[in-house]
Order: structure tokens, then sequence, then C-alpha cells
């Protein structure tokens, strides 16, 4: 292969010269023809900007490129004009942004925004544009082509937009496409879906792709070579195979032991100390010295240099032949779990049966009622004290509405949600108050559920409205105990929520929650957008109250590991309908249910020697507005019988803690399965 892209000695800073923030800082990669080079890191590394820089696109005057040289097929074009950046903009070299929503153009349909590719770059006629747009909507998998041309982006799931951009920057026809996170925010069969598709496109037209990720899974699926990004450097490149099979600088080494399994359910996940450096200082030492387990005082005292071994480099004293690191012992802690001994009771402290959440469809000057969507539709399900119930599938079949309607946030159409014995969908608004103090949530975006012109002080005292507390001094002493015990500062209860990163904001929420002593809470994506490193600091502070406390969660997520770490018994929901229950155990490493079984076919699998899915999900969720007749999964289903378009199948038990609702496993069906 020959090299598409050089990099070197690329550094992009923002601010002025006398205290520049050093975003990226000196960083050489070549990409060759076909190949698929991903960037890896934490949120803050700098990941995004280098993407940015390659094509100029850095926020300017805010940011300028210092120095480098980035060089595309031979051509050096950091000294191009920028009428000549127009022309490799979109053409030689595109990119795929990390949210499609905020990337599209809200007031133009989806072929408008298309064929501006082609109006730019190619000199072709209005019918050659809408035929070349339906091809390639045709291609990225977008179903009914000739009706989606038309449609704006606010009427497409978030795959369906994701695979819209990838169109826009397929048009062009690039040698060169930058994918900046391009499947953080979906669920696992979406990601599949766009991964299989990048890769198909990629061995059909020899492009390379310059992946940005924080996702080990992904690039373990998709990458011939790998770079780890950290403060603004690169500290590690090497191919998939080496990097997977021998990892050497320690902090990839952290991101791997922070990753969540089954396998480390009776350990505390690693967590990596500190936070990325601020870049706006001049290093004169080894950046992940404050965080490092093995860093020694040679770390403090110089900067590493960049040893190359056998294409596998490090940015690390240890690697160093000129320095003698024998003598330096690990000093990494290993934690002893107590997740073991948290047996949850026998008794149910949650009942939900048959709930229903169902919302009008209104249409016309009189509002008329025209059809419902059935968000949950007959949802059956109980929790017991101390135990943690994952409530996982994709975005839109309903699982953040199931915990509303526990919680009566939303209005429950049937069904009966019992909470310690009292039925609450037949409490009087005044009579739920009290009993919400028991029940708490945790939402999916912290900074959004939180006051901004409230500090954290206030945000936290929030939760103790309903308790017996109500001297000020009292609550304060409780907010600081709170904090404290989240892992946090007691001293950053005067600041307010924007002052803070993601992680820090998620165990505020935490505390929130903690201060109304609930008995339950209700987590609803708690770590969907975070790094590893951050989300293993959540799942361990989740698994020390519940020691603690003795609470109970409702786990709602999309994200399998998770699962196989936290949970004791997992629920798979499917269009407002749990399809499959069982313990942990049983629905992970046993699916039975047609949808389960492609759930944990589409999770990324870390290792080196890992390609791409072969049993693929194909097509989308259905609306809830207008399910399809008969078992909801049937249009979908690999195995699907003629009696799955007639009628819905009843709970089939499997064992006494395993049920599911397929045909294939009621006796009068069963055996008519060809597989």
């Amino acid at each position: 292969m020959s090299t598409l892209l050089e990099v070197r000695g690329l550094r992009t800073w923002f601010g002025d010269n006398s205290e520049p923030y050093r975003a990226v800082d000196g960083i050489d990669f070549c990409i060759e023809k076909g190949q698929t080079f991903a960037l890896l890191g934490e949120s803050g590394c700098g990941k995004s900007m280098t993407a940015l820089s390659l094509l100029r696109l850095n926020p300017y005057p805010a940011s300028h490129i210092v120095s480098g040289e980035v060089s595309l097929a031979g051509e050096e074009i950091l000294s191009l004009s920028e009428a000549e950046m127009e022309k490799i903009r979109g053409r030689r070299v595109a990119m795929i942004f990390q949210e499609p929503q905020s990337s599209l153009n809200p007031v133009l349909t989806v072929g408008q925004q298309i064929a501006e590719v082609f109006e730019w770059h190619f000199k072709l006629d209005k019918k050659a544009i809408y035929t070349r747009t339906l091809e390639l909507l045709h291609a990225v998998g977008i179903p009914d082509p000739t009706e989606r041309i038309n449609a704006y982006p606010h009427q497409l799931s978030g795959g369906m937009k994701q695979r819209v951009m990838i169109a826009m920057a397929l048009a062009g026809e690039p040698e060169l496409l930058i994918a900046d996170e391009p499947t953080t925010a979906l669920d696992v069969t979406i990601q599949a879906q766009i991964l299989d598709l990048l890769k198909e496109i990629q061995q059909k037209t020899g492009m390379a792709i310059l992946l940005i990720t924080h996702d080990l899974g992904v690039v373990a699926q998709m990458a011939d070579h790998v770079a780890v990004m950290y403060a603004g450097q690169i500290v590690e490149s090497a191919s998939r195979e080496q990097f997977f099979n021998n990892t050497q600088h320690p902090y990839t080494q952290k991101l791997f032991e922070a990753l969540p399994s089954e396998q480390k359910r009776q350990e505390k996940l690693t967590v990596i100390k500190g936070s990325v450096p601020a870049l706006n200082r001049q290093f004169k030492a080894c950046r992940f010295a404050e965080r490092c387990d093995l860093a020694w005082q040679h770390c403090e005292d110089a900067e590493p240099r960049w040893i190359n071994n056998n294409d596998h480099g490090v940015r690390c004293h240890l690697y160093d032949p000129g320095i003698d690191a024998e003598h330096i012992q690990s000093q990494k802690q290993v934690f002893s779990s107590r997740l073991s001994e948290v047996v949850p009771a026998k008794n149910a402290i949650l009942q939900v049966s048959q709930l229903k959440v169902h919302f009008p469809i209104k249409k016309g000057l009189f509002q008329r009622t025209i059809g419902s969507v059935k968000a949950v539709d007959d949802i059956t399900l109980e929790l017991r004290s101390a135990e943690t119930l994952a409530l996982v599938g994709e975005s839109g079949c309903g699982k953040t509405t199931v915990g509303k309607g526990i919680l009566q946030l939303v209005p429950v159409t049937s069904g009966n949600v019992i909470f310690q014995g009292q039925k609450l969908n037949r409490l009087s608004n005044r009579a739920l108050r009290s009993v919400r103090a028991s029940m708490q949530i945790i939402f999916q975006d912290p900074f959004a559920s939180m006051n901004p012109r409230m500090t954290i002080s206030h945000v936290i005292r929030e939760g103790m409205l309903t308790s017996k507390m109500k001297d000020s001094a009292s609550q304060e002493a409780k907010v600081d105990e709170l904090l404290t015990r989240v892992g946090l500062r007691a001293d950053i209860k005067h600041r307010y929520p924007h002052e803070f990163s993601g992680g820090q904001r998620q165990r505020i929420c935490i505390a929130r929650a903690l201060a109304a002593e609930p008995d339950l809470i209700i987590c609803d994506e708690p770590t969907s957008a975070l790094d590893v490193s951050v989300q293993a600091q959540i799942l361990n502070l989740l698994r020390d109250i519940q020691h603690e406390f003795g609470l109970s969660f409702l786990f709602i997520t999309h994200n399998i590991s998770v699962v196989d770490y936290l949970a004791h018994r997992v629920a798979v929901m499917y269009l407002g309908r749990i399809v499959e229950q069982g313990t942990r155990e049983e629905v992970l490493n046993s699916p039975k249910h047609p949808y389960t079984q492609a759930l944990l076919a589409a999770v990324p699998k870390i290792a080196a020697d890992t390609h791409l899915s072969k049993q693929k999900l194909e097509g989308e969720l259905p609306s809830p507005a207008n399910p399809p007749k008969g078992c909801h999964f049937h249009q979908r289903c690999p195995h699907v019988m003629p009696v799955c378009l007639e009628q819905y199948p009843d709970t089939t038990l499997l064992s006494p803690t395993h049920n599911v609702k397929c045909f294939l496993f009621e006796e009068n069906y069963g055996s008519t399965n060809t597989n």
C-alpha cells in the first residue's frame, strides 16, 4: 500500500501565544490507501481537533495551526488557499461529524443536502443528480429512498440521520473519509449496521478511513492500525494485532482495565485517577505521570521521547533503552468487590403489571384524536430489594417511558404500579409526592437535568424537600457528606453545573438522588455518553451505594457490557413490550428470542482477530404509532413463520426465572421451525 495522508509535527493551539491551549501538540502519523486508521482516547485529548485541522476547519480565530505539515497524496494542503481547499473538502476528503442532528440543515430535505455535493463538485444535470442521490440513499441502506429523499432531518431516526451523513460524505467519492465518533449515540444494532456499511463501501471503493472513537470494541472491528492520543499527543501507535495482543503504554493498559465485563463482576473496575491535564502550559514531564501507577521521579523530570520497536511506537520512559527502569514495580492496587455479598431479598419492592402508556395523536383544528403512540404496551415486571434489573433494547422501544410511567411522571393508560404495597397510579398527587421520596431517577443527560442557575448545594438540597431535615445547617452538612460519598470534594458545592465535566455532573445527580434516601433508583442510560474511565467510576459508585444502602436499581441501557457487569436480572424490550426476561446468566449466556440473539451478536467484541458480525439485524424499529400486526418483530426476524404475521405470541416459561414471547418455543409451533 502507498501512503495517502502523512501528518508531521501538527500543532493546533487555542488562545494567544502568551498562554496557549495546546489542543494538538506535535503529532505524527500516516494513513495508507484503503486503510482504516483509528484514533483512540478520552474526551479532551484532541482527537476531533486533529480531524478538523486536517481539513483546516478548526474554529478561527479562536484556534490556529501553529506548525506542521499535512500531505495528501504528496500535496501539501496547509499551504493551499481557501479556494483550493474547497476543492478538496467533500471531494478528496470528506467528514462524518459526531452529531448528525446538528450537522444536517433542518430546513432542507435530505435530497437537497446530498444534491449540494453533486452540484459543487460535479457537472451534472438535475435528472442525473436525482438518480445519483437515490442510488446513494439505497447504497447506505435507507428504506424507501424515493420517499425519504423528500424527508427533513427531524423526520428520520438517529440511525437514518447518520446514514444520510454517510451518503453526503460518499457523494464526492473521497479518497479519505474522516468519521468522528460515528456510532457514539447509536444502539448496538444500528452501530453494527453503520460499521458494516462503512467496511462494505471501503472494500468497493478503496477509500481510506480515519476513525475517531473511544470505543475499543469498534476499534477491534474496524481498524487496521491504531493510535492512542492523550493530552494532545499520540502516546502509542501499532497495528491492530500488536495493539490488542501487547498494549504497552500505561494509559492504554488502564483503558482496557476500566472496561466492564462478566469476568470482572467480582472486582472493582480500574479507575484512572485524576483527569486529562490542563493543556494551557508548557510540558516538561510525562503528561500522564500524575495518573500513572508506574511513574517515578524521572517521569516528573523529563518528557518521554518516541520509541519505535517493530512498527509499534510508544511514548514512555519504561520502553526507552537508554533509561534503567527495571526497578520500577507496579503500584496498582487490587480492589476486592463486595457485589457477591449483595443478595437480593425475596420480597418484591416494585411490581408492575400490564402497564400501558399510550400517547394520543391529535390532528386538525379541533385536535381530534386519530390514533395513539403505544410507547409502553403491556409490561409486567418486578424488582426486589437490593436487586439490579437491567432493561435493554433499541432507542424508541419505550425503555425511558417505562421508567417515567413507574414514577408517574407520565399518565398511565392502564395497568398497575405497586411500590412497597401502594398502588401508585391510584394515589392522589399529594399522596404521591410523599411516596416519590423513596423513588428517584438519574437521567441520561446530567446537565439538562440540573438548573443551570442553581449552585450544586441547592441542586442536592432539592432532594431533601420531602425529608424531615428542615434546618439549613443540617442540610448543608448532609450535602457535604453526600458529595464526599460520591467522590467529590465538599468545597465544590458553591459552584454551578457548567463548571464540571460529564462524569462529575453524573456524580452530582447521584448525590441528589441519594439525598432523598430512596429505596429505588431508576438509572436512565447514566453512562451512555461517558468515556470508559469515567464510566468505571460511575459503575463502581453505583455498586458501592447498592451494597451500603441496599438500594434497588432499574438500570435502563443499551450497553450490554455494563449489564453483564452490574445486573442481577435482564429484561429485553422491543416496541413497547418485554420479549425476554430472566437472570443475567440465562439471558446473556443463553438468549432465546431472535431479537435478543441479534442484540447480543451486534455487541462489538474486543480481540485482535475480531471481524464484523455475520449475524446482522436488518431494518429499523417500526413506529409505535403503527405497530405491525402479529409479532412486532416478524419484519426483521430470520425465523419468521406464518403464525408470526397473524398473532402476538404468549409468554412461554423456560425456567422458573426465564420466560420468552416467541412462537419458536410454543409447543404448537416450535417444531415447525427450520433454522
